[in-house]
């Protein structure tokens, strides 16, 4: 009888944003989700002693997870957080304001009447900490500075009796349960390192790692693989090719695994998925027994489609292909290697979080039996691996989507049909393996290097670390070990992948120039520790120092949740995109309100999304989308849609769509209006049937949807995107809007 073979790997990563000169962190991200997230994905498997699953921990979260154990981290915002009310000077209340709102609004925030209290205060002032600032008396700031962390706090945390009291107390803190909230941190972090030892000891989870510093190990190795997965692709000036450096952070990764655990690792997830064959041989002789990545990879591999149907599932072929453990053969390389369902993962990050906990975990356990199907019918095994993001995506879930994953690893553990396993386990069971004598190069994304390299902000990024690595050759031969190796680990610091996630047009998150700061700062100790001094350059950002690409077209379907809150930007991956230009001196001081416009289609809506510049107005205005449907070859558009939005002190007070002035029924529609603008519409709406579903050759499908984006005041256009003409969307199957970005 055919085995279905589930393999789960959660992926815990943060970037790294210890100083190390100055020994401070610069954001407190592993702080709050070591809190909120390490834990108790670890504990919860207790529960279901027949669910194994991988963990996949980046080697730079555990030593800055370990900073935090034992009190060693300088973090600021815990500071601004432990300070007394009262004491807090104007500049730390306006920072308290600035960031311990940083928070998913409806999950985090909105879980604790009073957070919520609080947020609704600081939003009606245009979330401006400055504005804000005299509306918060010390008791606000008091319950403020408590409640952001108790968020934070894991479900199973805030069981504990003391903890518990503190969140039926719900406002009115005293200085007391400031320190206590605060103090506790440190014992609750110390819990997360032992709990994967014991879970690894216990045989319940592997424990695979990743390269240290989560560079990505292809570009590390030669830039120019970024040219190899994308024709054409513009490179930066100078070619880094390093691969001594990608064995170094792999044999790191491998070394610190070992010594916190016990154990090495038997397999790596390469920083975001990203392998090449150079990568797999420096794995290879580093005693790594398997490797995983994206389907994608696997699909330009083999020259084989994995265009998916109605349901979801793969043709019989490709499920073949995917559902398996392939072996990598080549001169002297051995590789095993799993390559994710993209589809699967992916419900599980950005769509099962909106919908109820059971139904979810129905529809993943039915997904998962439905695609594998092909392969069980011929009586093979059938191995799907899954894989993704182990902390962001429980933001968006209630309760951290604790109840979601207990329906799903109770539904696995009583299939007797389906075996959930760990990678090394799933290998030892597997009878044969598919050989693969050659891989594509690529990532998790496109499958290419697209996300960190070939815009000119990634160029330039890589360029100034050239520069650093070129002058530490040299420079390092004059100077004590000490100085040798801190400029070593700043440079291996400085090769990580955050840098560049946040570089280009991709990605932009509340925290860009700190990101932008952070990375320079890296590069400037590279100087600095072997006593030179550090380029003019570095004291320039290199987000301001290169125009963005202007516009960027849809690769993906979307299937983002309209929340206005401009956190969620994982949900608007594959999003066409245009940004405006601000930087231009010919525009002689005018004012810009709008930074960039996102839409996107899936299968019914279409989405859009407004950024401004800065923050909403607040006084009266009214936004206004244009939408056209057009079928191909046509003179004229089949539906033109107007979306009116009235807004008043950063609010909606009305909004409609019309045909030419009249008004449509919009029940399926969402407006709203936050920290951005978004919305979504069903494509129904807009006559745009998708291409291929009419019969009638007389009414064809339309082909492409056209938007713009502008704002308005006293009934004058004061802003628009995009400046001239229209944002256009491709209405394509989901595979061709894929295969048209490769």
């Amino acid at each position: 009888m055919p085995v279905l073979r589930v393999v789960v790997l959660w992926h815990q990563h943060q970037p790294f944003y210890k100083d190390l000169v100055t020994g401070e962190y610069r954001l407190p991200w592993v702080r709050l989700h070591a809190l909120k997230d390490y834990y108790g994905m670890v504990k919860l498997l207790e529960e279901f002693p027949d669910v194994h699953q991988t963990f996949n921990l980046v080697p730079s979260l555990i030593t800055q997870i370990q900073d935090y154990a034992e009190g060693l981290a300088h973090d600021p915002f815990l500071q601004v957080a432990a300070r007394p009310a009262k004491e807090l000077t104007t500049q730390e209340r306006r920072f308290a304001l600035q960031y311990l709102f940083q928070a998913n609004a409806e999950h985090l925030i909105g879980r604790y009447p009073r957070y919520a209290e609080l947020w609704d205060r600081f939003q009606s002032t245009g979330a401006s900490p400055e504005r804000a600032e005299r509306y918060f008396q010390p008791q606000d700031f008091t319950d403020l500075q408590v409640l952001s962390q108790l968020a934070w706090f894991d479900e199973f945390f805030l069981q504990e009796p003391e903890i518990a009291e503190l969140v039926r107390k719900g406002r009115g803190y005293s200085l007391e349960d400031q320190n206590f909230v605060i103090n506790r941190q440190q014992d609750l972090i110390g819990k997360v390192l032992p709990a994967h030892l014991e879970a690894a000891k216990a045989g319940r989870i592997e424990i695979s790692t990743s390269p240290f510093y989560h560079p990505i190990l292809p570009l590390v190795c030669d830039t120019n693989a970024g040219a190899i997965s994308t024709p054409g692709l513009p490179l930066p000036q100078n070619r880094f090719r390093h691969p001594e450096d990608a064995c170094e952070q792999l044999r790191r990764g491998l070394d610190l695994h070992e010594k916190v655990f016990g154990l090495r690792p038997q397999g790596v997830w390469p920083s975001e998925g990203s392998v090449s064959e150079e990568v797999l041989a420096i794995a290879a002789g580093l005693g790594v027994q398997w490797m995983a990545t994206d389907e994608g990879i696997l699909s330009r591999s083999l020259g084989m489609s994995f265009m998916r149907d109605g349901r979801g599932c793969l043709p019989d072929a490709s499920a073949e292909k995917l559902y398996t453990i392939h072996r990598y053969e080549n001169a002297q390389t051995r590789m095993h290697l799993v390559f994710r369902d993209h589809a699967i993962s992916d419900l599980i990050g950005f769509v099962y979080s909106r919908m109820p906990p059971s139904e979810a975990a129905v529809h993943l356990i039915r997904n998962i039996k439905e695609s594998a199907q092909p392969v069980l019918d011929k009586g093979m095994d059938a191995v799907v691996p899954i894989i993704l993001d182990g902390e962001n995506a429980w933001e968006y879930y209630p309760e951290s989507g604790r109840e979601f994953l207990r329906r799903f690893y109770d539904a696995l553990q009583a299939d007797r049909s389906m075996e959930a396993l760990t990678v090394s386990e799933a290998i030892a069971r597997q009878k044969n393996f598919n050989p693969l004598p050659s891989l594509t190069p690529g990532s998790w994304i496109h499958a290419n290097f697209n996300v960190w390299i070939g815009a000119p902000e990634d160029n330039k990024s890589w360029d100034y670390l050239y520069h650093a690595r070129n002058f530490f050759a040299p420079a390092s031969q004059h100077i004590s070990e000490d100085q040798r190796k801190l400029a070593l680990e700043e440079l291996l610091i400085a090769e990580g992948s955050d840098w560049n996630w946040w570089y280009g047009p991709e990605h932009h998150s509340a925290n860009d120039r700190e990101f932008d700061e952070l990375y320079r700062k890296h590069l400037s100790n590279v100087y600095q520790a072997l006593g030179g001094t550090p380029p003019d350059y570095l004291a320039q950002p290199i987000i301001a120092g290169a125009a963005r690409p202007s516009f960027m077209p849809q690769t993906h379907y979307i299937h983002p949740c309209i929340t206005g809150q401009k956190i969620r930007y994982f949900e608007w991956l594959g999003a066409a995109h245009y940004t405006a230009d601000r930087r231009s001196a010919a525009m002689h001081g005018k004012v810009f309100l709008l930074d960039a416009i996102y839409a996107g289609i899936d299968e019914k809506n279409v989405y859009g999304r407004m950024d401004f510049a800065e923050q909403v107005p607040q006084g009266e205005f009214e936004i206004v989308v244009n939408l056209e449907s057009w079928v191909e070859d046509s003179n004229r558009a089949r539906r033109a849609l107007r979306l009116n939005v009235e807004a008043q002190g950063g609010r909606i007070s009305s909004w409609r769509i019309s045909d030419n002035g009249d008004a449509l029924a919009n029940q399926e529609s969402a407006v709203v209006l936050a920290k951005n603008f978004e919305f979504n519409i069903a494509l129904a709406l807009l006559y745009a049937l998708p291409q291929g579903s009419s019969a009638d050759s007389s009414n064809p499908a339309a082909t492409k949807i056209r938007l713009r984006f502008s704002v308005w005041q006293t009934r004058l256009p004061v802003d628009a995107l995009p400046v001239e003409g229209w944002m256009e969307l491709q209405l394509l199957p989901e595979e061709e809007l894929i295969a048209l970005a490769h």
